[in-house]
């Protein structure tokens, strides 16, 4: 398996950065857009490719300037205007294209952007292909004199009936969902799920508060959605709902927020579909694929009702790998990337907020009832800016003090430390029935990484 540390573009959910400079500099993503489109026609004599993108003020010219580049290998480029990265792997797979691009950096700020690749059959491009585009984007990069000036591209045209039918999709995905008695707030941080949910939610009947449902290109995530959580949990609160729905800026995952301020991220929506699905016998083997970064609580519980949990490293491309080699019937990541293969390719937080609204229509039962029994050890996350990933194994002091929270710890705790696979980030995570122990070893690890390897 292909690591970040092998990737010189690609991370571990595209290629990202801060728009107009590198990797994201006009001739970098023309280059890419001409590895993409020379990629496809080894398939087709004339591919085609569906674009997507967020709201972020980059993402248009980001879009045109890749399109030019696949235009010029002969390809054929299509757009679905501002949607969710989940909308072009379905509708990139529903329509017979050749590739899907999405145009985000996700749950980034407004200045970052992004390039993430989907296959015809709408998921995510295997590592090994990336990398192999990876050498071909360098050599052109290299190799172009002067790129096409974005302020001089057209704009790709949007075709805007590919929304409608992607909102069609999440409708037919749970047949007979009825929000009829809920009230709801959903928080779509000013991203892509803001051209979604109007429609989505007014057609499912209930009442449905929509906020930050007004991006101006600079406000994406910006206080809102599913980094910050906790403002929906007071906006439900304040409006006495049931039930409290954020996105982030691609809407890609989901959390969400019960009617007594508590937060409910993807480990607690694991559980709940979890069992729903095994006491409807549609859980396979009776299988959970989580990651490293997932609760031992989540694994405690999930095993108090007979189900297993297997881990995989961060990144939901992952998680779909294990859920594919075991026959997994349900996966996902603490960040609220949920994956139902039965349902859709990718990770989608509008379809995983309706999955929950249904599980609690059918039920009767609230999230808090739902997830009573789920007792999540003390976990702390602290993030080390870096100036480059160095395998942290070979650094002696940071290995070492590594080392001495694993001994501490044993069977009490975990140490996850890894790079971050979209921003360059150390991340230290630790997990201990001590608060006390969590926060020392956190706090020395992090101490270590950043004399090292700090900016």
């Amino acid at each position: 398996m292909a690591t970040t540390t092998d990737r010189k573009l690609f991370g571990t959910d595209g290629i990202r950065g801060i728009a107009g400079e590198a990797p994201l500099d006009p001739t970098t993503i023309f280059a890419c857009g001409l590895a993409l489109g020379h990629s496809l026609r080894k398939i087709s004599v004339q591919p085609r490719v569906l674009l997507g993108r967020d709201t972020r003020e980059s993402s248009s010219w980001i879009a045109a300037t890749l399109a030019a580049g696949v235009r010029r290998t002969g390809a054929r480029v299509e757009s679905a205007g501002v949607v969710p990265t989940p909308a072009v792997a379905f509708l990139a797979r529903a329509h017979g294209f050749h590739a899907g691009v999405v145009i985000s950096a996700s749950h980034n700020p407004w200045r970052d952007n992004g390039i993430k690749l989907f296959g015809a059959d709408g998921f995510k491009l295997p590592d090994l292909v990336e990398l192999a585009m990876e050498e071909e984007i360098v050599h052109h990069a290299f190799s172009i004199h002067e790129a096409p000036n974005p302020a001089s591209l057209p704009p790709v045209e949007d075709n805007t009936e590919l929304q409608a039918e992607y909102i069609q999709f999440l409708l037919e995905a749970v047949p007979g969902l009825s929000l009829a008695g809920l009230r709801i707030v959903a928080d779509c941080a000013n991203g892509a799920a803001a051209t979604i949910a109007p429609e989505l939610f007014h057609r499912l009947g209930g009442k449905v508060v929509l906020l930050h449902v007004n991006p101006d290109g600079r406000n994406i995530n910006d206080g809102c959605g599913a980094l910050h959580p906790a403002h929906v949990a007071a906006e439900v609160i304040a409006r006495s709902a049931n039930l409290g729905l954020t996105f982030d800026g691609d809407a890609d995952r989901c959390m969400l927020t019960g009617s007594h301020n508590n937060i409910v991220n993807g480990d607690a929506i694991l559980l709940m579909v979890a069992r729903d699905l095994k006491a409807r016998k549609l859980l396979t083997g009776d299988l959970v694929v989580a990651t490293t970064m997932s609760n031992m609580g989540l694994e405690a519980a999930l095993k108090r009702s007979g189900i297993t949990m297997l881990r995989a490293p961060v990144g939901d491309r992952y998680v779909l790998e294990q859920m594919l080699r075991t026959n997994a019937a349900l996966g996902g990541e603490q960040s609220g990337h949920i994956l139902l293969p039965h349902l859709a390719t990718t990770g989608d937080g509008l379809l995983t907020s309706l999955v929950v609204l249904d599980l609690i229509a059918r039920s009767g039962r609230s999230i808090e009832e739902l997830t009573a029994d789920l007792k999540v050890f003390p976990q702390v996350i602290v993030n080390v800016k870096v100036r480059e990933r160095v395998p942290l194994e070979s650094i002696p002091s940071v290995a070492a003090t590594i080392k001495a929270a694993e001994l501490d710890l044993k069977d009490s705790g975990r140490v996850v430390i890894r790079y971050s696979g979209t921003e360059t980030l150390a991340r230290v995570m630790i997990e201990a029935e001590s608060e006390e122990a969590m926060r020392f070893h956190s706090a020395a690890i992090a101490d270590a990484i950043r004399t090292e390897l700090g900016v």
